[in-house]
This record gives structure tokens, C-alpha cells and sequence, in this order.
């Protein structure tokens, strides 16, 4: 069985036609102001971080797999019948889906073909690329630690790239961040954060240049 766990700290628009996608064996951590009551999906409410709301959802979660997913994350044909195939074919191993933007033009496709490049050369993807990693694997690297920052770089880390497998299949996320700031901008400044972070600074500081 496969716990999908999505963080958030509102349930929004974006947040809704997700859920209306996924089965019913679904934690949404929720770390933000207010409270939120869905029949059909476990809501636990958390202190905010995304690091925290991670591993306090793993910590509820009963599947014997678990699939760590944005709250804007658009899922795209055939993800189901991928995260079954890898449980079966590649239980060792942890994975993460092909990233692509949903927006148009130039910039998002170089920042997609970055990303791919990113992940073969450095095995480096982020958690907007989703998390798909068995129980078992989980709890051998230590989970998601508190971090209110570099909290997927960190855990991939300790996966390390002979246990984790790059899917072809795409997952779309939200370009809302680098259309408000600018593309070139966004990018420079997350390449900065991670080069910090390398460097050994505090996530806390970190995420003030974020």
C-alpha cells in the first residue's frame, strides 16, 4: 500500500483538484492558521516547515510505501501504474518523476532541460519532483529531518544516487514563483541557496535569502 503525503499550509484551489486525482490513502500535514475538515483524507494539523510536516506525516502513515507530493502538483497520465511498477520491479531503490513547469515560452523548457541535467549529473532532484520510497528505506536514511529549508536535498543526500531512480514519467508543478520574480532571478537565487547550503550554512539563515 502507498501513503501519498502532501504538506501545505492552506487547502486551495490548486490543493482540491489534486486531491480529487489521488486514492483515498492520503495524510495532508497542514502547518498553517487555519483548520480544515475533509471525510475522506486524514488532515493533521502541524507546527509550519516542510521538513516538519514530512516526517510528521510518515510518522501517521501506514503504508508500507510513501509518496511525498506538493500540494501543486499536477499528476499526469499513467503515474499510478509508474509508482506500482517501481514498488515491484524496484523495491531497493527510491524515486522522484520528470519535472516540467505549466507555463509557456523559453525559460520553462531551459529550466526544465536544467533540471534534467541536474538530476543525471548530481542525482539531485527536489520535492516538487515527488518522493516515491518504501517504508523500510525510509526509516534506514532517517526520514525527513526539521529543517525549514533544503529538506529534499537533504534526505537525497542520504539516499544517495545508487538507491534512486530518475522516472521518465512527468509530474507538473506550479511556475508561479519564477513568473512573480523572474526566471533568471528564481534560478540564480535557488542555485545560491544550494551552493550555501553545500557550504555548510544554517538552513535557518538560508531561508531569509529564499
Amino acid at each position: 500500500m502507498i501513503t501519498i503525503i502532501i504538506p501545505t499550509l492552506k487547502i486551495d484551489d490548486q490543493l482540491e483538484r489534486l486531491l480529487k486525482t489521488l486514492p483515498n490513502d492520503v495524510i495532508i500535514v497542514n502547518g498553517g492558521l487555519e483548520t480544515y475538515s475533509f471525510a475522506e483524507y486524514n488532515i493533521i494539523n502541524s507546527n509550519p516547515g516542510r521538513g516538519l510536516q514530512l516526517k510528521t506525516g510518515a510518522i501517521f502513515a501506514k503504508g508500507d510505501w510513501l509518496f511525498f507530493l506538493h500540494g501543486d502538483s499536477v499528476l499526469c497520465k499513467g503515474w499510478i501504474d509508474t509508482l506500482q511498477r517501481h514498488t515491484e520491479d524496484q523495491p531497493e531503490k527510491a524515486m522522484a518523476f520528470r519535472l516540467r513547469f505549466n507555463d509557456d515560452g523559453f525559460f520553462p523548457r531551459l529550466l526544465e532541460h536544467w533540471v534534467r541535467f541536474r538530476c543525471w549529473a548530481f542525482a539531485l532532484p527536489y520535492g516538487d519532483q515527488g518522493l516515491l520510497i518504501s517504508r523500510s528505506l525510509y526509516d534506514q536514511v532517517g526520514g525527513y529531518n526539521d529543517m525549514p529549508l533544503m529538506e529534499d536535498v537533504d534526505i537525497i543526500k542520504r539516499i544517495g544516487r545508487a538507491r534512486l531512480e530518475m522516472s521518465d514519467q512527468v509530474i507538473i508543478t506550479s511556475a508561479e514563483k519564477y513568473n512573480k520574480y523572474g526566471y533568471l532571478f528564481r534560478m540564480l537565487r535557488n542555485g545560491f541557496c544550494l551552493l550555501l547550503y553545500k557550504l555548510g550554512v544554517d538552513p535557518i539563515t538560508i531561508k531569509k535569502v529564499y
